[in-house]
């Protein structure tokens, strides 16, 4: 597989650049216990479960981390972590539980909740270097425009903290652009965002069929790239044919890796170039 046609080149984070080192709602179900807020295995288990039901309630109820519905995203999250508490049967005061959901807030913006994908910096070191490089990097065919520079960029259905997260795990310096839904006021698979990013690579003459999107999600990330004329790659690990049989014709199977590493591994195997 070539990238050579591609002058931008986009991923997702969460599930795909990033992984969370267990699951958000054990995790703050380990706070909570940690807190003094629970008392026992089965307290964790359900905060843990109140958590992703009003995790499902609060992106229907307020999407966009609530940019749309004016609540904005500390306070998404004050209202999720909260709501998630006070259903657990929790008794504390409002203060003391709004301190609470702003430690987890920070909490989750660090390598405390966090840790690279299998072979997600091996990917983006060979990609940065290959950009560095410039003669072997991505180059454009046939377009006028022989050698033309290629962008490494970001595209996540996220909050304001996304260029921290990425800073605090060591990968902000990869990407010449970083594009966030809620700063950018729309969401994956909304093809404004696409259009942000193309525009946010500041290549005169980009069009879509020169970018590539690689995420985990097969509507937000592979189908809304390639619905808006992007190319997509699909990071998971689910059965192409159960894919196929969900989503249709549209998912091409030799689009799907079940990792980073082995995405890497397929672009650099016998083609001599990239």
């Amino acid at each position: 597989m070539s990238l050579s046609r591609f002058r931008v080149i986009t991923f997702d984070v969460t599930d795909t650049l990033l992984q969370f080192r267990t699951s958000p709602g054990k995790q703050f179900g380990e706070v909570g216990e940690m807190l003094g807020l629970l008392g026992s295995g089965s307290d964790r288990n359900q905060l843990s479960a109140k958590y992703k039901a009003n995790w499902h309630r609060m992106n229907r109820a307020h999407p966009n981390f609530g940019l749309k519905t004016n609540i904005g995203w500390e306070n998404w999250w004050r209202q999720l972590i909260v709501g998630s508490f006070r259903e657990s049967g929790a008794q504390e005061p409002d203060e003391k539980l709004f301190r609470i959901a702003d430690h987890v807030v920070d909490i989750f913006k660090t390598s405390t909740s966090w840790q690279h994908c299998f072979g997600s910096v091996e990917l983006l070191n060979y990609l940065k270097l290959k950009q560095q490089i410039g003669t072997k990097g991505p180059r454009i065919k046939n377009d006028g425009n022989e050698g033309a520079p290629f962008k490494i960029g970001v595209i996540s259905n996220f909050d304001l903290r996304l260029e921290t997260l990425l800073r605090n795990m060591k990968l902000f310096q990869y990407f010449d652009f970083v594009i966030g839904s809620y700063e950018a006021g729309c969401t994956k698979p909304d093809p404004e965002i696409f259009i942000k990013a193309m525009e946010a690579s500041k290549i005169a003459d980009l069009q879509p069929s020169q970018c590539l999107h690689i995420g985990n999600t097969p509507r937000n990330d592979y189908l809304g790239a390639k619905q808006f004329g992007w190319h997509g790659i699909l990071i998971t690990e689910r059965d192409p044919k159960e894919l196929r049989a969900k989503y249709g014709d549209a998912i091409n199977e030799k689009d799907i890796f079940s990792s980073l590493y082995e995405f890497h591994k397929k672009i650099t195997s016998g083609e001599g170039q990239l």
